[in-house]
């Protein structure tokens, strides 16, 4: 589709400001016009424009009744992830139909379309060495594999397809941006990323690479000054998984965070690939939301050392060398280059190495490797400054190729809601909890022998419309499976009951009694603070959630959870908590505090 450019008219208050029109967004068979709203924090989203994942298995024309109450319309869909795009009427306000829509049962997930910056790389005053291949133990791995048969992709402002240590090494990509074949790099920062992580090496010219016989797959996601949205990080992640990617690197701060590219991750993973971020150049604790779906790198110095503009937090997987790192730069050049957005790519030239040295491990399996092989620093153990620690190419490849590739241990699957026995009418949420020694692949949920829908992402999750089978007994199965195709079912009977009403979730109809504890309206808070919900019903709490102003931060599949809340790093003034029940016919209870930080 050729692009459209279009111009919105732009919002102002005292706490945002629009930012001129980007460019159209295409996605397949749609194109949608691009404005910017930033906040006082600097985030920046589409302005009416939303990101929607139901449960599996919800039917369209009930999607349709969910979003059209609030004047909204779905404008596209990003494959593979069953993720919706929304389009709000003008003037309405995302953050107020974002909030109202996160607590409908059918939807996974909603989040406005953010812009994200790049963690921009910034150049040395001189042409450092590779200090960084011997200091994470490269050569080392180089004598058992270089990365041969692995394609990473590189999700960011293209690639320079002309530069003598990448052309070579480029495979078929895709731009987002404009929706179009060409890749070529528009920013730059592209170009310093993909030869981090996979430039030509043993070639006598310009620099090595971390996996230096890697293809790259250059996708571009951004606009010419670097940002990119959630939409097109999504796209970009799922059509490179489908096309055989192993490795994706992302290295804007914070897109891991974000449920939209953690759905697209967990993808990949489904296909045997990982999806690596950077964890951002802030110099600060982040209280990003940690997450199993992608890798998320911090950035050390030639000394070991947390760079001092590396973020931290406990969201942070691994640490790689970030500063002073040889790279590539657009029109043929090279430069020493600091930041998460060079650590990040070097760890992907790791993920790189250890996939190429034993192709039959599975992505969860390459991370614990990875995870494990890693050079512990700081704080014996898991810390906030390197996570696992500093990643080790020798260790790691080693590992992977003495690693024993067959599993056979089952995953473990129950069903959570409804539960065995009940009686239920109309759409029903059916949640289903599974797990594995190496990691869960997908579940399946299978009604009288006919499979509903296949859930790819964690938590599992389903919309039954139990309308379409007679009213009487029916038999609920989940199927758990994992990368090697073990599988394990659990199976429960409920009485389906329609004949008397078209809707509803079943006969019970009392709502669970949800409290937060040691909080009270008015509460001062700083520093770390535990945030404890817990949840009575008068037959049982299937699922209980945290929310932070609107977001989610924690959620058990029981009647308490707990969150240890940094509430340091929040701004200065009120924050609402708010905590969430549901019970086994969806019946929903909530409670909210707001304290004063």
């Amino acid at each position: 589709m050729e692009l459209q450019m279009n111009t919105l008219p732009l919002r102002k208050t005292a706490l945002s400001v629009g930012i001129a029109a980007l460019t159209s967004l295409t996605l397949g068979a749609f194109s949608l016009p691009v404005s910017a709203q930033t906040t006082s924090t600097e985030q920046q989203w589409v302005p009416g424009r939303l990101l929607v994942q139901p449960r599996a298995g919800l039917s369209d024309a009930e999607f349709e009744k969910i979003i059209k109450p609030h004047g909204a319309r779905q404008v596209g869909k990003i494959e593979g992830i069953n993720v919706r795009i929304i389009q709000l009427p003008p003037q309405a306000s995302e953050k107020a139909v974002e909030a109202l829509l996160k607590h409908n049962k059918h939807l996974e997930f909603v989040e406005r379309d953010m812009l994200l910056k790049p963690d921009l790389v910034a150049d040395d005053p001189y042409f450092g060495s590779a200090w960084h291949l011997p200091k994470i133990g490269a050569p080392t791995a180089w004598d058992v594999t270089q990365g041969q048969n692995v394609t990473i992709a590189i999700l960011d402002s293209g690639v320079d397809g002309q530069h003598a240590d990448l052309a070579p090494k480029l495979v078929s990509g895709w731009n987002f941006y404009d929706g179009n074949s060409d890749t070529a790099d528009v920013y730059g920062h592209g170009t310093q990323v993909a030869g981090a992580a996979a430039a030509a090496s043993n070639n006598s010219i310009g620099v090595s690479a971390v996996a230096g016989a890697a293809r790259i797959m250059p996708i571009r996601v951004t606009d010419t000054s670097g940002q990119g949205l959630l939409s097109h990080m999504a796209s970009g992640i799922t059509w490179a998984a489908d096309r055989g990617a192993k490795v994706a690197n992302l290295s804007f701060a914070g897109a891991g965070g974000y449920a939209t590219v953690q759905t697209a991750a967990q993808y990949m993973k489904s296909k045997g690939g990982l999806v690596v971020t950077a964890a951002g150049n802030y110099g600060t604790e982040q209280t990003f939301a940690a997450s199993d779906t992608t890798i998320v790198v911090s950035a050390t110095t030639s000394n070991d050392d947390r760079a001092s503009w590396s973020s931290y937090g406990a969201f942070v997987d691994v640490a790689a060398p970030g500063t002073s790192i040889w790279t590539t730069t657009r029109g043929g050049g090279y430069t020493a280059a600091s930041g998460t957005s060079v650590a990040s790519p070097v760890a992907a030239g790791v993920v790189g190495l250890m996939m190429a040295a034993n192709s039959n491990l599975s992505a969860s399996s390459v991370e614990k490797l990875l995870f494990s092989t890693a050079t512990d620093l700081g704080t014996a153990g898991f810390d906030t400054s390197y996570g696992n620690g500093r990643v080790n190419a020798a260790a790691a490849v080693q590992a992977a190729v003495g690693a024993v590739a067959a599993d056979t241990t089952a995953p473990t699957v129950s069903l959570t809601n409804p539960v065995n026995g009940s009686t239920v009418k109309g759409i029903i949420v059916v949640d289903v909890a599974a797990s594995d020694n190496v990691g869960v692949n997908r579940v399946e949920l299978m009604v009288n022998g006919t499979k509903i829908a296949t859930d790819t992402g964690v938590p599992y999750g389903f919309s039954w419309d139990s309308s379409a089978v007679p009213d009487g007994t029916a038999t609920l199965v989940a199927y758990a499976y994992d990368a090697a195709g073990n599988y394990a079912t659990k199976s429960i009977s409920v009485k389906v009951e329609n004949a008397t009403s078209s809707s509803g979730t079943g006969s019970d109809t009392a709502a669970p009694q949800v409290g937060i504890g040691g909080l009270s309206d008015g509460s001062q808070v700083n520093g770390r603070v535990t945030v404890q919900a817990t949840a009575t019903d008068n037959v049982a709490v299937t699922k209980t959630r945290l929310y932070i102003d609107g977001g989610l931060v924690a959620t058990s599949n029981g009647g308490s959870v707990t969150y240890k809340w940094n509430a340091r790093s929040a701004t200065t003034g009120t924050h609402t908590i708010t905590a969430e029940a549901d019970d086994a016919a969806g019946n929903k209870g909530s409670t909210s505090v707001r304290v004063v930080r």
